[in-house]
Order: C-alpha cells, then sequence, then structure tokens
C-alpha cells in the first residue's frame, strides 16, 4: 500500500497550497494531483524523487510511511536553522573555526567538488554548532538519497552527517564504519566492501543499489562520519521486532502458567 496520496494531501494542507499551486511546482496539472490524492493513480517514479527531494523527504518514508505533522514540521525546523546558518556566512567566518563545523548543504554538493581545495571557498561554508569536539579537520555533510537507508532504518535522505578526514583507506576494510566520499563530479555516502589495487569498492546499506567501484585517483576526499543529527525516529528493527514479541509471547504465557496454578490450588 502506498501513502503516497496521503502524503501530498498533508503536506499541501500544511504548505498552505492548493491543488494547481502544488502542480505547478512539478510541472504537472491539477487533475493529476487530484488523481494521486484519491488513489486513482499514482505520479511516475521520476516525480516521487522529485517531490521527496524537494520537500527534503526520505524516498522510502514518503512511499511507505503515512507522514505525520510533526514529521514535517520537524523538517521545516531543520530546514530554518540550516538557512540560518547559511546566510551567516556572509560574516566570512575562518575556515576551522573552534566549535564550528562547515556544512556542505545539498545544493552546494558540485560546487564543494569543484572547489574542495579552496580556502577561501571552505572559509565561507555556513558553520552549524554541535556540542563535539573532533581532534582534526571536521566537515558537516547533508546526505542526498536513501542509498543508506533500508526498511526505513540507517541514515535518510537530509540527514546530517559531522565527519572527520580520513586519508585513502589501508587495511582491512571495516564495513561498521560509514564514509562520505568526494569523487569526479558527485559525492556519495558508502561503506568500504573491497580494497583492488588501484580502486576501492563501495556498498550501499540498500542492497537494491549497486557497488559502487571509484579508482583511487578519483576520489578526491574521504571523510569518515563520526555522527549523524536526524530528525527521523527509525522504527526498530527486524531483530528487535522479533524480541519484542517473544517477550510479549513469554508474558502471556507466564500469565497463562499463573492462571492455571491458581485454579489447580482452588
Amino acid at each position: 500500500m502506498s501513502y503516497i496520496g496521503k502524503n501530498i494531501k498533508k503536506i499541501r494542507s500544511l504548505k498552505k497550497l492548493n491543488q494547481t499551486e502544488f502542480s505547478k511546482i512539478f510541472n504537472l496539472t491539477r487533475g493529476s494531483i487530484g488523481a494521486y490524492e484519491e488513489g486513482r493513480a499514482e505520479p511516475k517514479i521520476d516525480t516521487i524523487i522529485q517531490m521527496a527531494n524537494y520537500f527534503g523527504l526520505s524516498i522510502d518514508a514518503f512511499i511507505n510511511k503515512e507522514l505525520t505533522v510533526n514529521d514535517l514540521y520537524s523538517l521545516d525546523m531543520v530546514k530554518e536553522k540550516l538557512d540560518e546558518a547559511h546566510h551567516f556566512k556572509k560574516k566570512q567566518i575562518p575556515a576551522f573555526r573552534k566549535g564550528g563545523i562547515g556544512l556542505v548543504k545539498i545544493e552546494n554538493h558540485l560546487e564543494y567538488v569543484v572547489n574542495f581545495g579552496n580556502k577561501d571557498f571552505i572559509g565561507k561554508l555556513p558553520y552549524i554548532e554541535f556540542p563535539v569536539n573532533f581532534k582534526g579537520v571536521a566537515r558537516a555533510f547533508e546526505l542526498k538519497g536513501s542509498e543508506m537507508e533500508y526498511h526505513q532504518n540507517g541514515l535518510h535522505h537530509g540527514d546530517i552527517l559531522l565527519c572527520l578526514q580520513s586519508k585513502l583507506y589501508e587495511g582491512k576494510p571495516d564495513t561498521k564504519k560509514v564514509y562520505v566520499l568526494v569523487a569526479d563530479g558527485k559525492i556519495m555516502t558508502r561503506r568500504l566492501k573491497e580494497i583492488k589495487k588501484d580502486s576501492l569498492v563501495w556498498i550501499s546499506d540498500d542492497p537494491n543499489y549497486e557497488q559502487a567501484e571509484l579508482a583511487l585517483d578519483a576520489i578526491l576526499e574521504l571523510w569518515e562520519v563520526k555522527g549523524v543529527y536526524s530528525t527521523y525516529l527509525n522504527p526498530p528493527k527486524m531483530l528487535e521486532e522479533k524480541v519484542m514479541l517473544l517477550e510479549k509471547q513469554m508474558s502471556e504465557m507466564q500469565k497463562q502458567l499463573h492462571q492455571m496454578s491458581r485454579k489447580r490450588k482452588a
């Protein structure tokens, strides 16, 4: 069951947009929006991606979860904070200010790839404050895409990844670690699966995405994710759900045994 129609209607209501105004944002007709909301049709996958990215939503959540007003308000609050940080860059903050971490927003990914070695550009990045004290060069990246999300768990589109700069990997791969890669023409978030002679093989948490093999000289920067700021509440994992179910069953069995024991004594 898809929740796209309900979510579109809820977003429209929260943003105070009528169907015509909403449709113009995505070059659609008012009738198409009406059909989506009434469940008579669903948008094409590229339209779904466009809508999710526009409102900073996880594609998985946009399709499979009925979003609450709190979900959408939380996203707006994060965007407001990021916008404030973005405007703050006009004050010409030094490149590495104590307590502040330079933030690379989604819309600035390509610009960062081009200018990652430019100190003036780095010095003008918006800064955000977190109660952490990293030793080394730190950077924050706004996550784009849902490759690191699976069954609504993991890292979500729009999450803020707090990172420390890392050298090109030496030693055995550790799939417990997550990295942000600045490569030719893109910024991506992955786990390291395999080390080859002249390349590294990277994988997503969502197995539906193909692994990516990048030549060593194509990787411009490597950042190890040390922390995540997210407004998205992960649902229980499958294992956790099974444990909760077993605990519930055990509790019910204990109640039944207790009742049977009382009946025998009576």
